[in-house]
């Protein structure tokens, strides 16, 4: 049996195949006092929903994402490695967290893990030694089961309902914050949330396109 996300609670979106979620995850210390319930959901499909390309198929960009991730990890002092490769699929990872309904201390490890020590848990000896780590020995069987799955699928979809498009994505006071650069509009709405009820936020909030036809 699968559960649905409850909106009326605030929640934080993740995907491991991001490494921005990695370094808002480890400012954890810095986030609003909220019990956030971390929701695992799948970034591909997000895309998917919304007619997104995955912003690594621009090699360009692809560079650039890596670069400004290392550069904000180093002005952060947060550690970081990236994986072998990247993208990698993180389906296992995101199954293993899914199936475990894993808290903080468990997700922040298993991002660590992938992050931190620059491991892939897509392979299957990466996803043996992710479940050792986690101490998780029964993580190959647990993703398997159909529940898991369905649950994982979900949350993606609820996900999706609330508007959600990327992660790292919090939900408070029942609005979207998008990125790790979101971080100081987190807690300012959490301290002033009247501020989105503002007239020029509402303003801005509502305009209509100016294009004729989709790009």
């Amino acid at each position: 049996m699968t559960h649905a996300i409850d909106p009326t609670q605030p929640l934080w979106f993740y995907d491991f195949v991001s490494p921005f979620t990695y370094l808002l995850l480890e400012q954890h210390d810095k986030w609003p006092d909220m019990p956030f319930v971390l929701t695992p959901v799948a970034l591909l499909e997000l895309y998917r929903h919304w007619g997104q390309r995955a912003p690594g198929t621009a090699p360009e960009k692809r560079t650039f994402i890596y670069r400004h991730a290392l550069f904000r990890a180093e002005q952060l002092g947060i550690p970081f490695r990236m994986p072998p490769a990247h993208p990698f699929d993180p389906t296992k990872a995101l199954l293993l967290a899914t199936a475990a309904q894993a808290d903080f201390v468990c997700v922040r490890e298993m991002f660590r893990f992938i992050w931190r020590d620059g491991r892939d848990p897509s392979t299957e000896a990466g996803f043996a030694a992710l479940c050792e780590r986690v101490g998780l020995p029964d993580g190959p069987a647990m993703i398997e089961r159909e529940a898991t799955k369905e649950q994982l699928r979900r949350n993606t979809t609820e996900a999706t309902k609330l508007g959600v498009f990327g992660v790292p994505t919090f939900w408070m006071n029942k609005q979207l914050f998008w990125g790790e650069d979101a971080l100081p509009m987190v807690l300012y709405c959490a301290r002033t949330p009247n501020w989105l009820d503002s007239k020029e936020v509402k303003r801005i909030s509502s305009l209509p396109s100016g294009l004729t036809h989709a790009i």
